[in-house]
């Protein structure tokens, strides 16, 4: 009798370079979700992470229950603050390819989901985000200068050139250092939220990784801390197809859904569409009202598309078709919002024009501002090398002093 001959599954994208993109996931009707209590048990939402939450329809009108109802004057501040995102992620990569600074990474097609969350969320709330929620820091109202200045290294950088371009630290506006180690923003969210439980606080955590990272320990320690401890925490999981060069089927998201990793720890798991402003403001406030209500944590996976290049260090024409974002089937979320709006007669094509010029010259004007205090190899982060004896200690002990002084030829 022949034995049957063991296989290996492979994982393999859609499409390859030079062939035409196939997306052949279901899309669920606008508004056929219901909206769950805050405090409904998770055993009694294990459907909702085969499923997509999705508020526009195809006429750019908001239905279903999960129709946040947002003032039209709120809409058109999440539109301008995601233009606002995209702007300056354009204008500082071509800060990068003219060598004033080395590293970038733009968050094109992902701006529904900082921007979004960030309104669902108090400015309170404690975020630890990836590199691509610049949209939460220019939502809260951070300093362009302040974030230019960081990408630069330059004299002003707040990190004083100790951390790489695009990894943002700004305590005052509730944004955790960006870490390049990829998953470690989950651990910290949960012990943060903990914390801030513990000690009778109001104000929650949330936190972001790729889908490439939800494969990490990182992510498995988190959801098994935030369920033991019931932890008032919003962990997202950005689904937006790819990490830095492998489609999100390699960290295991052809198999189920990321969502649905809730599901084994107890915790509910919402499955939205990222390019859904409206979606993926509801789906947040929802997690985020559970949150606050003692009901613990919630997973979300937001479905989405990196438009861009992992990082301007990145080729994604080696891995994947070129027009591949052109044919995403759940479109642009700027322009959806902004169908939205005109169809609502809320905005119009005229005022959409009148921003954008508005947008561009705020931005130049705050990179006028920015290169006054050096770019790239034009001054030395921080004032030069004897900072780095700075910062590691509240007060410089005596080898470092001596080893200050011989460097300085003191």
């Amino acid at each position: 009798m022949r034995k049957n001959v063991l296989s290996l599954h492979i994982p393999e994208p859609n499409a390859r370079p030079g062939e035409t993109p196939k997306f052949d996931f279901k899309i669920p009707a606008a508004g056929s979700v219901e909206r769950p209590p805050v405090d409904a048990a998770p055993s009694d939402l294990r459907q909702y992470p085969y499923t997509l939450i999705r508020v526009l329809d195809d006429q750019h009108k908001a239905v279903g229950a999960w129709n946040p109802k947002l003032p039209a004057e709120r809409l058109r501040e999440g539109l301008r603050v995601m233009m606002l995102t995209r702007e300056f992620d354009e204008r500082m990569v071509k800060q990068q390819r003219q060598g004033k600074t080395s590293f970038y990474i733009k968050s094109t097609g992902e701006e529904a989901v900082a921007v979004a969350q960030a309104f669902a969320l108090n400015d309170r709330d404690m975020l630890f985000p990836s590199y691509r929620q610049q949209g939460t820091l220019l939502a809260r109202k951070a300093s362009m200068v302040d974030m230019m200045c960081q990408v630069y290294s330059n004299t002003r950088d707040n990190l004083k050139g100790r951390q790489l371009p695009i990894m943002y630290s700004v305590p005052e506006k509730g944004f955790f250092s960006i870490s390049g180690n990829l998953a470690t923003q989950f651990p910290q969210a949960v012990g943060w939220a903990m914390a801030s439980a513990y000690s009778g606080d109001t104000r929650i955590a949330a936190g972001w990784v790729g889908d490439g990272a939800s494969a990490e320990a990182d992510f498995h320690y988190a959801l098994t801390f935030a369920t033991v401890y019931r932890v008032p925490v919003v962990l997202n999981v950005v689904n937006n197809q790819w990490a830095i060069s492998t489609f999100q089927g390699i960290a295991g998201g052809d198999a189920t859904t990321f969502a649905a990793r809730a599901i084994g720890y107890g915790l509910p798991g919402l499955r939205v569409d990222g390019n859904d402003f409206l979606a993926v403001y509801a789906a947040t406030k929802w997690a985020a009202e559970r949150a606050r209500s003692n009901h613990g944590a919630t997973l979300i996976e937001l479905y989405t598309y990196r438009a861009a290049a992992h990082s301007t260090s990145d080729d994604p024409s080696a891995y994947r078709p070129a027009d591949e974002w052109k044919l995403w089937p759940l479109g642009d979320p700027i322009d959806r919002l902004k169908q939205h709006l005109i169809a609502q007669k809320e905005w119009d094509e005229k005022r959409q024009a009148a921003l954008v010029v508005e947008l561009e010259a705020e931005v130049q004007a705050n990179l006028k501002e920015a290169e006054s205090h050096g770019t790239l190899g034009k001054v030395i982060p921080g004032g030069g090398p004897a900072s780095m004896f700075e910062d590691v200690y509240k007060e410089i002990p005596p080898h470092l002093l001596r080893q200050r002084r011989e460097l300085l030829g003191e």
